[in-house]
């Protein structure tokens, strides 16, 4: 099966490629690539879906490594709305 792995930080990003045998696990594609988990990607997820490192795989799959949010988004929607409701221009 081929599986798909991509991994990003700020202003850049990082995929790898790598063929696993059928009844693959997230983890087994991990070892494949050479990633691993660590301080930095905190999650994984499976096409946006939560996953852990035993989920299964199944041919064509994308792996997400996932860094930890850098603010609360609740936060950031107050922030903005506070910004539009005082005339000030949103940041993008």
């Amino acid at each position: 099966m081929r599986v798909e792995l991509v991994r990003a930080w700020p202003g850049r990003f990082e995929t790898a490629e790598v063929h696993v045998p059928a009844g693959a696990v997230v983890a087994d594609a991990l070892a494949a690539a050479g990633w691993t988990l660590d301080a930095e990607f905190v999650a994984l997820a499976v096409f946006g879906q939560a996953a852990g490192l035993r989920t299964g795989l199944e041919d064509g799959d994308r792996i997400e490594l996932l860094r930890p949010l850098q603010c609360d988004p609740m936060q950031a929607r107050r922030r903005r709305a506070e910004r539009r409701a005082s005339g000030g221009r949103p940041k993008r």
